[in-house]
């Protein structure tokens, strides 16, 4: 299963558990018009193909003590990208991590305490042998974040 095998049901089901996580199936059954056995089953089957991955809550890490985010840039050398994307997917401050393309390899996003906990990820960074360069930037104001979009409309719109 794939976006492209859902019908207009599944997504339903899809957007009412992502305007709320916590909702019970009966929720969700009464918000999209469908028998709870129906939403069960659907549902089921959609977890069971990978589309839905888990369920989370989302924290605001600022209030957690982490008011810090930061964007890392790497560079790193073709043979160790795969290395440096475990090492930064193993980081437990990384809440982002990205292979791209373009002028870099890598880029990922952390949070952080303060100063010295994100500039000695830096270090960790720079010095390790795989990485040619690293570009930091420090966010000053998250405008968004940890949002997700209704799937309810086909194509990219």
């Amino acid at each position: 299963m794939n976006g492209g095998d859902l019908d207009d049901l599944d997504r339903a089901i899809l957007d009412a558990l992502l305007a709320d996580g916590r909702a019970t199936i009966r929720d969700v059954a009464t918000e999209v018009g469908a028998a709870t056995a129906t939403v069960t089953q659907r549902l089921d089957a959609i977890e069971q193909q990978g589309v839905v991955e888990g369920y989370v809550p989302r924290l605001d890490y600022a209030e957690l003590g982490f008011p810090l985010t930061a964007v890392f840039h790497l560079s790193v050398d073709g043979e160790g990208i795969a290395d440096v994307v475990e090492l930064l997917g193993d980081h437990d401050r990384m809440i982002d991590v990205y292979e791209v393309t373009g002028s870099h390899d890598v880029v990922a996003v952390g949070k952080f305490a303060d100063v010295q906990s994100m500039n000695a990820q830096i270090v960790d960074l720079v010095t390790d042998p795989q990485v040619t360069g690293v570009s930091t930037n420090v966010v000053r104001d998250i405008v968004r974040e940890h949002e997700v979009f209704r799937i309810d409309v086909a194509g990219d719109g």
